[in-house]
């Protein structure tokens, strides 16, 4: 199993109402913290999509953030996670044209994450009128397996949908190298994983859930994957699951973190904005909250495998765990609301204990694939 980070720009209020540079700070920061994931030996960083997601998310110009991460890192691949491919959002044409020059800037390390928008209130912005969210479906699967021929066909062929059109243009510039960047789906339901097996996507599970109830569906990805009809040149085989993780020198310390990082405002908001997410029993409705975590509420969340939090030893326990369940790829949502010193230490921590004992290939797994297609 390999590790990464994903940052999506968070800011919220009781940072910005203290600090009237808290946005510009949260966004160089988290830059720092990718540049650290590249040092500590993490194989991926994701960087979001997010538009109109006040506190939640201010990273919205993402491919501008991946141009500056593509040089500020050696070794790490970098991600969208997600470009948001609907024409009412961005132009499917622009969307390639910034996927092969990414790939250009980072000499084949990107990675292209899809998908179609938080929930109703980013979609709505852009989709005004919509009465049923399942047509930004539609309109995604319509332009998908456009990405390829945009990249790989000398002069594309053109294209003529219901939602967008273009007559046939010479796409420029190429990917680099072999092939094209490894496609991925950001996928909140099993329906969602079993879509993206089809196609042959990697799935981008950034849906909150322990790892037991995530167990089946990701042996049922593994199973429909190999009988994959793949929209891109070669099947990505890969399920990247998401963590929170916090890592102390101390079982202690850690929890101590925990309980005073604000956790429950991230989740209240995450389920405030991810409307389409399947909502737990107990999640109250925004804007009430859930209730601020104790050091006895971090301590259930790891027995029940929703958070990964502890000492070195702990955490590379809990990591195992996600790594027998079948998951290629697990990745921390970095900062969750706790200091940047704290961060920063956990990443290194993780860095020097965890990831040697679990990953042991100095090779991307995306790297061996797009490979193999030539």
């Amino acid at each position: 199993m390999e590790f990464g980070i994903f940052v999506q720009g968070y800011v919220p209020k009781s940072r910005s109402q203290a600090d009237p540079e808290a946005e510009h700070k949260a966004l160089m920061e988290e830059t720092e913290y990718v540049v650290q994931a590249d040092r500590s030996g993490f194989k991926y960083a994701w960087v979001t999509e997010h538009h109109f997601l006040e506190e939640y998310s201010h990273l919205s110009a993402n491919d501008v953030y991946l141009g500056y991460l593509a040089h500020a890192t050696e070794r790490l691949h970098i991600g969208s996670g997600i470009f948001n491919p609907l024409p009412q959002v961005n132009h499917p044409v622009k969307v390639a044209e910034r996927v092969a020059m990414l790939d250009h800037l980072s000499a084949g390390r990107f990675e292209f994450g899809t998908g179609r928008g938080a929930g109703s209130h980013e979609i709505l912005g852009f989709l005004p009128g919509i009465e049923d969210m399942n047509e930004t479906k539609q309109i995604w699967e319509e332009t998908i397996a456009e990405f390829p021929k945009m990249w790989l066909q000398d002069t594309y062929e053109g294209f003529s949908g219901t939602y967008w059109s273009l007559p046939p243009r010479k796409i420029l510039p190429k990917p680099y190298g072999h092939s094209h960047p490894a496609m991925w789906y950001a996928a909140g339901s099993p329906s969602s994983y079993a879509m993206a097996a089809r196609k042959g996507l990697g799935v981008l599970g950034f849906s909150v859930q322990k790892v037991s109830d995530m167990e089946w569906v990701v042996d049922s990805y593994k199973t429909a994957v190999r009988d994959a009809e793949p929209v891109g040149a070669y099947v990505n085989d890969n399920v990247m699951v998401t963590s929170t993780a916090i890592c102390a020198e101390t079982s202690e310390k850690a929890r101590r973190i925990a309980a005073s990082g604000g956790l429950n405002y991230l989740q209240s908001l995450l389920f405030r904005y991810h409307d389409t997410f399947p909502r737990p029993e107990g999640i109250p409705a925004w804007p009430q909250l859930l209730p601020e975590y104790t050091e006895e509420i971090i301590d259930l969340m790891i027995s029940e495998e929703l958070m990964i939090c502890g000492d070195p030893d702990e955490v590379t326990a809990q990591c195992k765990r996600w790594d027998a369940a079948g998951a290629d790829q697990l990745v921390f949502g970095l900062p969750i609301g706790i200091s940047y010193e704290d961060t920063m230490n956990t990443v290194e921590l993780i860095g020097e204990h965890v990831i040697p004992e679990i990953d042991t290939d100095p090779v991307h797994r995306t790297t061996r694939l797009r490979a193999a297609a030539g």
